[in-house]
C-alpha cells in the first residue's frame, strides 16, 4: 500500500492562499494606486470645475463717493444686486481720491460715484483687482442703468497688462512654481535619497532660488508677458517654490511613500482653485474664498498680485502664509527627520554614532 505523502511534518508547508500571494505581489500597491489615480481625476476636475467654470457673485465690495440716498444711486445699486443676484457691499468715501487708495489697497473691487444733481451715476472698475469682478460689473451696469433710468459710464482705472489681457499669467507662474515645488521635492526624495536632512533642505532652497529666477525671466525678459518688478516677484516665486518643496518633504516625513497624497490635496485639488488667481475671491464660493488665503498658492497669488499691479501697497499677510507653511514644514520634517526615508549613515570613524542622519 503506498504511503500518503506527510503535510503535517515540519518539511512542509500549506500552500500559499491566492489572497496571500497577492499581497506579497506587486500588484497590490500597482491596484491601489490605480483607484487613487482614478478618484484624483474625478477630483481634480470636479475641484475646478467647481470653482471656475460658472464663477459666482457672492459679496462684492465695492466704494461709494456721494449720498446713498440720492435716488439715482440706490435704484443703480439695487439694481445691480438683483442683476448679479449678489450683495454689493457699500463702503462709503467721501472723496474720489479717497476711493481710489481703497481701490489701491485692495480693500474694495470698484467705485460708485453718484453725482449730486445728476441722474448719472460713474462705475469705476479694476481690472487689476480682479479681472473676473470687472467683467462682470462690466456687463451688467449698462442694463441697469438701461432698466433704471440712470445713465452710466463705465471706466476701468486699473487695467491689466498689455501681455495679460486676461489676468491669468500671475496664476499661471504661481501655479509653475508651486508644482515645480513640490516636483522637485520628489525627485530629491528619488534621486537623491542619500541627503541630510540639512542638505536636504539647501538643496530645496537652492532649486528654489533658481527655479524662480527661471520662471521670472522666461515670463518677463523672454516671453514679455507681464512686466515684472523682477526681485521681488522673484523671491515670490521662490518662497513659494521652496514652502511647496517643504511642504511634500514635510508629509514624506509623516506618512512616508503616500506623501503625494496630501500634498496634492493640499496644494494642487484645494489650494490653486481657491488661490483667486484663476477666479477672484468674490466670485469663489464663500469657504473657499476664505480658505484659499491661509494656504500656499493663495499666498503666493495674493504676494504676486499685489506687487506686480499694486506697488507700495504691499501687504505682510501674505508673506505671513508662505513663510508660516515653510517654518512648520521644516520643524515637522527636522523634529521627526528619522522618520524620513533618506539620510544616510554616518561613518563609524568619523566619530559619531551610527545612525541616520
Amino acid at each position: 500500500m503506498p504511503e500518503m505523502p506527510d503535510h503535517a511534518g515540519g518539511g512542509s508547508s500549506p500552500p500559499t492562499r491566492g489572497w496571500d500571494r497577492f499581497k506579497e505581489s506587486p500588484f497590490l500597491p500597482a491596484a491601489v494606486l490605480v483607484l487613487i489615480v482614478t478618484a484624483a481625476a474625478a477630483l481634480f476636475a470636479g475641484s475646478y470645475t467647481y470653482t471656475m467654470a460658472d464663477p459666482t457673485p457672492r459679496s462684492i465690495p465695492t466704494a461709494l463717493v456721494g449720498s446713498p440716498a440720492q435716488p439715482e444711486g440706490r435704484r443703480f445699486l439695487d439694481g445691480m444686486e438683483k442683476a448679479l443676484d449678489t450683495a454689493v457691499k457699500i463702503r462709503p468715501y467721501g472723496t474720489v481720491a479717497e476711493a481710489r487708495t481703497a481701490v489701491e489697497e485692495q480693500r474694495v473691487f470698484a467705485i460708485v460715484d453718484v453725482r449730486k444733481g445728476e441722474r448719472a451715476v460713474v462705475l469705476d472698475l479694476s481690472s487689476a483687482s480682479g479681472a473676473s469682478v470687472a467683467e462682470v460689473l462690466a456687463e451688467a451696469a449698462p442694463a441697469v442703468g438701461r432698466q433704471t433710468g440712470v445713465a452710466v459710464t463705465v471706466r476701468d482705472i486699473n487695467p491689466l497688462q498689455e501681455g495679460d489681457p486676461r489676468g491669468l499669467a500671475i496664476f499661471y507662474i504661481s501655479l509653475a512654481a508651486v508644482i515645480t515645488g513640490f516636483v522637485g521635492a520628489i525627485q530629491l526624495s528619488v534621486h537623491a535619497r542619500a541627503l541630510t536632512p540639512v542638505e536636504r533642505i539647501a538643496c530645496t532652497a537652492l532649486y528654489a532660488l533658481l527655479g524662480g529666477l527661471a520662471i521670472a525671466a522666461t515670463v518677463d525678459w523672454l516671453l514679455g508677458a507681464l512686466d515684472l518688478p523682477f526681485v521681488e516677484s522673484w523671491l515670490i516665486l521662490a518662497l513659494t517654490m521652496f514652502t511647496s518643496g517643504m511642504v511634500f518633504t514635510m508629509f514624506n516625513t509623516l506618512v512616508g511613500r503616500w506623501a503625494m497624497l496630501p500634498t496634492w490635496g493640499l496644494m494642487v485639488l484645494l489650494g490653486n482653485p481657491s488661490s483667486g488667481g484663476a477666479v477672484s475671491w468674490p466670485l469663489l464660493p464663500s469657504p473657499l474664498g476664505l480658505i484659499g488665503r491661509w494656504l500656499p498658492p493663495g499666498g503666493s497669488v495674493n504676494a504676486q498680485h499685489t506687487a506686480v499691479y499694486f506697488a507700495g501697497h504691499q501687504h505682510a499677510f501674505p508673506f505671513l502664509v508662505l513663510a508660516g507653511w515653510a517654518v512648520v514644514s521644516c520643524g515637522v520634517f527636522w523634529n521627526w527627520r528619522h522618520r524620513h526615508p533618506g539620510g544616510r549613515e554616518t561613518r563609524p570613524d568619523s566619530g559619531a554614532d551610527v545612525g541616520v542622519t
